[in-house]
């Protein structure tokens, strides 16, 4: 989720990534953070607007908050603002938001390695992108961020690049994953409404998670 807003120079997309958590840090979370600035500003992306072409330009900021309570999350109506709890288990064994244009999720840390993808990936979701139809990607080289683990893909961007595809060690490697001009054609900027040159992308979802670990 997160702010748009335009000037005559670029379309500026602003995002605010708050982590909680027991696995969650400042280290991590700027981690993240630059991983989601770097992978979606990466493909110089442009939208048509208003009888022009602009260049979009993403801007992410983001805090650690450890002492975080349900109630700001639940009583957040900044539309920059992203939450997510990050802790070494959780239900399913990976990382998720809660649902496409949210503002809420889980993530689990082994997933968050550097160059994993993952943070920019559900980034996406929060945008309100969603996993392509057609998860057989061989013969087409690089595959886009929003492809999930499992996607067939050629050799170079499996696991391993010796097996077959679809076996172990046969489907997409993530850190191989990249954000597209067209991920970000994907987005519709220009079907948003705008007031005051200023549009919302995304939704509350103003989900507060407990730690998996207490729920078994």
């Amino acid at each position: 989720m997160g702010i748009i807003e335009y000037d005559n120079q670029a379309i500026r997309i602003h995002s605010h990534i708050i982590t909680y958590g027991n696995a969650a840090g400042s280290m991590l979370t700027e981690q993240i953070r630059a991983e989601i600035e770097a992978m979606w500003n990466e493909p110089g992306g442009s939208v048509w607007l208003k009888g022009a072409a602009w260049p979009v330009r993403f801007y992410i900021t983001a805090d650690y908050q450890p002492g975080i309570v349900p109630e700001e999350i639940l009583g957040n109506d900044n539309p920059r603002n992203n939450y997510f709890r990050i802790e070494e288990y959780a239900q399913g064994n990976i990382s998720f938001v809660d649902g496409l244009g949210c503002n809420t999720g889980y993530f689990k840390l082994e997933n968050l390695y550097a160059g994993s993808t993952t943070a920019a990936h559900e980034y996406g979701h929060t945008l309100g992108l969603e996993h392509p139809e057609d998860l057989d990607y061989r013969g087409k080289g690089v595959p886009g961020i929003m492809y999930p683990r499992g996607t067939l893909v050629d050799p170079p961007y499996q696991y391993e690049p010796d097996q077959p595809a679809g076996a172990k060690g046969g489907t997409l490697y993530p850190i191989y994953r990249r954000v597209r001009k067209e991920d970000i054609a994907l987005l519709k900027i220009e079907r948003l409404s705008f007031k005051d040159n200023q549009a919302i992308i995304g939704d509350f979802s103003s989900i507060w998670h407990p730690d998996h670990q207490t729920l078994l």
